[in-house]
């Protein structure tokens, strides 16, 4: 699941509908806005996580702009509220804190200025109304063998899950997997820091923390370099549309294109690599049983042995390709005007909006997906 501020509401339509099909994930990805959501889809404290989702986003739903506004008034005004007040659930303005009158020589001195304009300590408060932390770190407080795991994998009660984040200092990605590590709220905030909204940075295990999105808003790598030994079947969301027929007329909307053309899924060279790779394998397990069946003579048999164990190690060790991918992507509204900050748009009626947007389209596609397969 990518990043997309209040755009990460359609991803909570997409969940409802694959947990409608009964449709079981082994692991829940997401960086940002997504990140948030897959953790509360693996430590869920009610029994259906995606009803627990939904009542994540209408909690931090807007309600103080009216829902007979057009659309596009309400979502131009929702996202000005935000700007100015916040958003109580998620972050406020340090202009509301009293903290602000350290930067009185703000005016004066450059320096002086803030290094973020939103502080995300509330999204913490929040994500404990919703997120059961010992369900998340179920598998990894067990400490089993990894004989035991795989047992245990086949039965899991809860999807394992994987969330990126960008080290500041290093311009690397940082990953946090929960097979891995201890969960924290601390973690999942360190995801959704996005540098451009104005939105502070996580300290965390003595790194700097962004939003992952500033590396990779589709978190599919993450996942591969995380379980490379299974083959997977991945539902993939796209917030931002990769293609538009119409060029940009003005500078609001070309903003709000190169927005989306950052952030839209870029996937297709991981999936590309994958084929190429598990190429690479057939003809190496071809030769290698070749090999195999053949005599072979005394003074090659140590480099047989050699070649047989690194061909293992790579079959077995990184040897996972993707077998299939089911995207669903969020298509914009034509009639609509658009602009860069429709993703700081928390109101009720464009959050239930994206929800019900989000399951049309994941019924969609499961539909296209069943079809291909008959």
């Amino acid at each position: 699941m990518q990043g997309g501020g209040s755009l990460g509401a359609y991803e909570c339509g997409i969940y409802k509908t694959l947990e409608k099909h009964n449709i079981k994930l082994d692991i829940v990805a997401g960086t940002s806005i997504g990140a948030i959501n897959a953790a509360i889809i693996a430590g869920s404290k009610g029994q259906s996580p995606a009803k627990t989702l939904e009542e994540f986003w209408m909690e931090i739903a807007e309600k103080i702009i009216p829902s007979f506004l057009s659309d596009n008034l309400r979502s131009i005004f929702s996202s000005i509220f935000a700007s100015c007040y916040g958003n109580k659930n998620i972050f406020e303005p340090i202009w509301y804190s009293p903290n602000t009158f350290k930067y009185n020589s703000l005016f004066y001195n450059y320096t002086n200025f803030p290094p973020h304009l939103y502080d995300i300590k509330p999204l913490k408060d929040t994500l404990s109304k919703f997120i059961d932390f010992d369900k998340i770190n179920y598998y990894y407080k067990t400490n089993i063998t990894n004989k035991s795991k795989q047992k245990k994998d086949a039965v899991r009660f809860t999807p394992r899950l994987i969330m990126s984040s960008t080290d500041i200092q290093k311009s690397e990605p940082v990953t946090f997997d929960s097979d891995t590590m201890k969960i924290d709220a601390d973690h999942i905030v360190a995801c959704a820091g996005f540098p451009f909204y104005g939105l502070s940075w996580t300290e965390k295990d003595g790194r700097y923390l962004w939003d992952g999105s500033l590396l990779s808003n589709t978190p599919l790598r993450e996942v591969i370099n995380a379980s490379p030994k299974n083959h997977k079947i991945v539902y993939i969301v796209n917030l931002f549309p990769k293609n538009q027929k119409e060029v940009p007329k003005n500078m609001f909307e070309i903003w709000h294109r190169a927005r989306d053309i950052m952030h839209t899924d870029r996937t297709e060279h991981n999936i590309h690599m994958s084929k190429i790779i598990s190429k690479h394998l057939e003809v190496m397990k071809d030769m290698h049983d070749l090999l195999n069946n053949i005599k072979i003579e005394e003074n090659m048999k140590d480099l047989f042995f050699k070649i047989e164990k690194e061909y293992h190690k790579l079959a077995t060790d990184r040897g996972t390709i993707i077998k299939e991918i089911i995207k669903i992507e969020r298509e914009e509204e034509k009639e609509k005007t658009h602009f860069i900050f429709e993703d700081a748009d928390f109101s009720v009626k464009t959050i239930q909006q994206l929800i019900k947007q989000g399951e049309d389209d994941a019924e969609k596609a499961l539909q296209i997906n069943r079809k291909s397969h008959i």
